[in-house]
């Protein structure tokens, strides 16, 4: 071999491995490849290890930070060393992880509390992987072949592009959103309207975290915890203090001004509610027998699972529960439906667990049965718009102490705005007769 048939395009196309001998552009697109992982890399290592949230360690981090990292590390040594297809893979792959990190977490804190801690670092892992998937294209437009008919050329190309985009639909966006369960939570502070007094309290989990939040004393020795976070509740808070009842509300782990990482499905979520029971069960106003839970969404499931781990919370409100990881959503779907979403439930439950640094919690179909004989009521809305057939469930797998509200014309936790004089009665009437006065 000459020294000039090094860089000269094979018949299909650019030469499919690299050599030192190429041309100046396949360097330049060389070195601007390095260039890019560099930064998408730099914002996985600051947002893991560098700067990691308040209350959490690089050390608990070790699984979302270090697999990823590696796995890019894993890519730009077999970068030099595979033909050009396997080369816009990786660069294509690498691209959608700088855009999915660069972006999540910017664009949720742009619209309340602006740029922060590894926002920096993320703006320019964003641009690199545009920069990264621009390079896969390009090196798919110059490699690829020539020396085949034109209809044979466009069948291939047409066969690959569809399953591309079928693998990004099914697969890869999955596993994007798993990040985005992960990363985004509510991070504005927020304004009590409470309707009476509060005062600000601290709690602290088994695991360290510090968690703010409000708590309106109790007039009747019973407390609610209202669950999650201190906005969504407020209204619930107003009702439940009209009638007596101390209530505290508080931002979970990863939210508002608490310590920790967020996680949109909960995982984790129980450890918040048990310190806020343990909290209670300290105040000289609330009697520690006469402690109840109310939980709306993602809170009536954590509600549910910290009920049956925890015998100090004599009685529960649940509405709008769902699932949460594949063992309940397995209950939920069958036939078709079960086989044809199974992919896209394990990528989800995988990409929670390697973000979260977290294992999957148990299903509430196993736990439920631990809350009884203690009380439940279950509301859940059928024309929602969102599933909670699976409150149903949960009430059947509790037993005879569970009772079960439907509500057909109310959309997903709008129970109290949209039937507020008999959401009253009932859910008030529960906690009467569940945390009676001694």
């Amino acid at each position: 071999m000459t020294p000039t048939s090094l860089i000269e395009p094979a018949v299909n196309g650019e030469s499919d491995l690299l050599t030192p001998a190429q041309p100046v552009s396949a360097l330049r697109r060389h070195w601007v490849f390095f260039a890019a992982i560099a930064a998408v890399m730099l914002h996985i290592a600051d947002d893991n290890f560098l700067q990691p949230n308040p209350g959490v360690s690089p050390f608990d981090h070790l699984v979302s930070g270090l697999v990823p990292l590696g796995l890019i590390g894993l890519g730009a040594w077999a970068y030099d060393r595979v033909r050009a297809g396997n080369r816009a893979l990786i660069a294509f792959g690498t691209g959608l992880t700088g855009l999915v990190v660069g972006l999540v977490e910017p664009i949720s804190h742009l619209g309340n509390v602006g740029l922060r801690n590894d926002d920096y670092t993320a703006v320019l892992a964003a641009p690199a992987g545009v920069v990264l998937v621009g390079l896969s294209a390009v090196t798919l437009w110059i490699s690829r072949r020539l020396d085949d008919s034109r209809k044979r050329r466009y069948a291939r190309r047409t066969a690959k592009g569809a399953l591309m985009a079928v693998v990004m639909l099914e697969i890869v966006a999955i596993f994007g959103f798993s990040y985005v369960v992960t990363h985004v939570s509510r991070a504005e502070l927020q304004t009590p309207h409470l309707g009476t007094a509060h005062e600000n309290v601290t709690l602290k989990t088994s695991d360290g975290l510090h968690l703010k939040g409000w708590y309106i004393p109790s007039r009747n020795g019973a407390a609610v915890i209202a669950f999650p976070g201190r906005k969504g509740p407020q209204a619930h808070a107003r009702m439940l203090a009209k009638n007596g009842y101390g209530v505290l509300l508080f931002d979970r782990r990863g939210e508002g001004a608490s310590d920790g990482d967020g996680n949109l499905l909960g995982w984790g979520g129980a450890r918040d509610i048990d310190a806020a029971v343990d909290f209670l069960k300290k105040r000289a106003d609330v009697d520690p027998g006469r402690i109840g839970g109310i939980g709306f969404s993602v809170g009536g499931e954590l509600m549910l699972e910290a009920a049956a781990g925890n015998k100090d919370i004599a009685a529960v409100v649940s509405e709008g529960a769902g699932t949460r990881v594949l063992r309940e959503q397995v209950h939920e779907f069958n036939g078709f439906a079960l086989v044809r979403g199974f992919h896209q439930m394990v990528t989800l439950d995988a990409g929670t667990a390697l973000f979260s640094n977290t294992a999957p919690p148990t299903s509430l179909v196993d736990l439920a049965p631990r809350i009884a004989p203690r009380p439940v009521l279950v509301i859940w809305a059928p024309n929602g718009g969102n599933r909670e057939t699976m409150s149903t469930v949960y009430a059947d797998r509790i037993g005879p102490s569970a009772e079960v509200w439907q509500i057909d014309d109310v959309k997903h936790i709008r129970g109290l705005q949209t039937h507020p004089e008999e959401y009253e009665r009932r859910v008030v009437g529960f906690f009467d007769r569940a945390l009676p006065a001694g």
